[in-house]
């Protein structure tokens, strides 16, 4: 990321805002500087190394609402995304916190939440040795949706089944009454 970049562009928003004057509000001082840290850390890379470890476990493993935070691509507002995600193994688990910097590197720009759900469900299924499926339920609220346009506080919700979250009812049916938001 090229934080001068987003300076210059912060500036000339402001600019486009309020015109040149806004230099000489006080509110206003370092605020491009500001915005641009705000950016790099937000959309900092994140190592994610896939760790598993051999294990006969043979039951769902579910994680349940990790709340993170992105932007829209089409209108770079907030978004506030509650992720579940389970996978079924089959000879070895992934370690728990890294189904976390799984979800984790997906911030790295702004994205959509129909991509999300997707690649993590994919991503789910290349642990090794490859498990029986994967199941993805994401939960959105889009400032987008909520502060322009339809301006409704309605959530997105969208869904990946993978293997025999996607073939068989029941293992959907259970990791879904899991991951339903109360």
């Amino acid at each position: 990321m090229n934080q001068r970049k987003v300076e210059k562009g912060v500036e000339l928003i402001l600019e486009g805002l309020l015109g040149k004057q806004w230099t000489a509000d006080q509110n206003y001082v370092d605020t491009p500087k500001r915005v641009a840290r705000f950016y790099a850390e937000m959309f900092k890379p994140r190592d994610y190394t896939q760790t598993c470890f051999l294990e006969e476990h043979n039951q769902m493993i579910v994680l349940l609402h990790h709340i993170d935070y992105t932007f829209c691509p089409h209108h770079l507002l907030p978004v506030t995304f509650d992720i579940s995600c389970a996978y079924l193994p089959q000879g070895a688990v992934l370690g728990l916190s890294k189904l976390v910097r799984l979800i984790q590197t997906h911030f790295e720009e702004p994205i959509l939440q129909e991509t999300i759900t997707d690649s993590l469900a994919d991503e789910l299924m290349k642990i090794q040795p490859a498990p029986l499926g994967s199941a993805v339920l994401v939960y959105g609220e889009h400032m987008c949706m909520q502060m322009r346009g339809a301006r409704t506080s309605a959530s997105v919700a969208t869904s990946a089944m993978r293997g025999v979250f996607l073939d068989l009812p029941a293992p959907r049916e259970e990791f879904m009454a899991l991951a339903r938001r109360t």
